[in-house]
């Protein structure tokens, strides 16, 4: 049986990739993050949803070099490279296949050194320094929007998205989301809001479950008619969390952009300040240029502006953005090309 190893930052859409391969017989290897941040004990999404699919994981310990200074966290550098030969050691992939992110670096390039292929998916705009290092290590370059260099496959949509149908709902729905792992920043905000908002929707509320802060403790203890606040959502059910709302409120990370921009969805974007190369914000634009989105800059955010962007979105005129559909079928064909169906 042929294996692959997965590893990089975006975890949804590589996830629809490798269930179609596993689907297909390969045997899919995932090196990623048990844990989403430092200090955080609780187990990431991305573990949950990797080990539910029955794929083979393992936390990588490495660390990253923008903006990092604690030296406990830059010492992972270089045990993230020593880790990452044991790992592919003892692995023995056909090829690796990243998308994007610090733990993509060490796993490309100690392949590139052990004669293991990659090919790697940019799912940002703009190139962020994980992939403009490991792009001089891989073989193909898969691409989410045209570029000077690599493939366009677009970005890999959950099946649950593409099925999803919109229900008819008693009151308007915002959905609130910080990304799968949830946004301190949001949240504070959200739960001043809340008496004010409730008076016009129902809110569903994605918090994440960070044990440093503490905020789905809060969350679960609003008793407010309307608001109901969930930890993470699985698949099916954010898809249909995301068809059902009248506006999203929402971080502007690759995925999230994707599927907003093809179900023209209405949204609040809250794009995080300090990404490699203010990605998000560059994300953001994508769909406030179509009529989409409104923008709120984080240093903005507060009961008010949140408010009033939401009664600004409430009155956008979503374009529909021509987007690729077919992105993971797109990316199957390129790996099982380069490495053997």
């Amino acid at each position: 049986m042929k294996t692959l190893v997965f590893t990089g930052g975006h975890h949804t859409g590589a996830l629809e990739v490798a269930k179609i391969l596993k689907r297909k017989g390969w045997r899919i290897v995932w090196f990623g993050h048990r844990h989403s941040m430092w200090n955080d004990t609780s187990d990431s999404v991305e573990y949950k949803e990797v080990t539910e699919a029955g794929i083979e994981f393992h936390d990588l310990l490495a660390g990253k070099f923008y903006k990092t200074y604690n030296p406990l966290k830059l010492i992972r550098i270089p045990w993230g490279f020593i880790q990452a030969f044991y790992l592919l050691m003892k692995a023995k992939p056909t090829g690796i296949v990243s998308f994007g992110g610090y733990l993509a670096v060490p796993t490309v390039i100690i392949g590139w050194l052990l004669g293991i292929p990659s090919i790697t998916h940019e799912q940002t705009i703009t190139q962020g320094w994980a992939n403009k290092v490991i792009s001089r290590f891989v073989k193909k370059v898969a691409l989410t929007w045209p570029g000077d260099k690599g493939i366009v496959v677009g970005l890999p949509l959950r099946m649950e998205i593409l099925e999803a149908k919109k229900r008819l709902l008693k009151k308007p729905l915002l959905f609130i989301t910080g990304g799968k792992q949830g946004a301190v920043t949001i949240n504070r905000v959200v739960f001043e809001a809340l008496p004010k908002l409730l008076k016009k929707y129902d809110i569903l509320h994605q918090v994440g479950n960070n044990t440093e802060y503490g905020d789905w403790q809060t969350a679960r203890q609003i008793k407010l008619t309307g608001y109901k606040c969930v930890e993470y959502l699985k698949a099916s059910d954010q898809a249909q969390a995301l068809v059902d709302a009248s506006i999203v409120i929402s971080r502007s990370g690759a995925h999230i952009i994707y599927e907003l921009g093809f179900l023209t969805q209405k949204c609040v974007l809250i794009p995080i300040p300090w990404v490699s190369h203010n990605e998000q914000y560059l994300n953001a634009k994508l769909l406030e240029e179509s009529g989409n989105a409104i923008i709120l800059a984080q240093d903005k955010l507060n009961s008010s502006s949140l408010n009033a962007a939401i009664a600004q979105a409430r009155l956008l005129k979503p374009q529909k953005m021509v987007l690729v559909s077919d992105s993971s079928e797109r990316m199957v064909k390129l790996i099982e090309t380069e490495f053997g169906a």
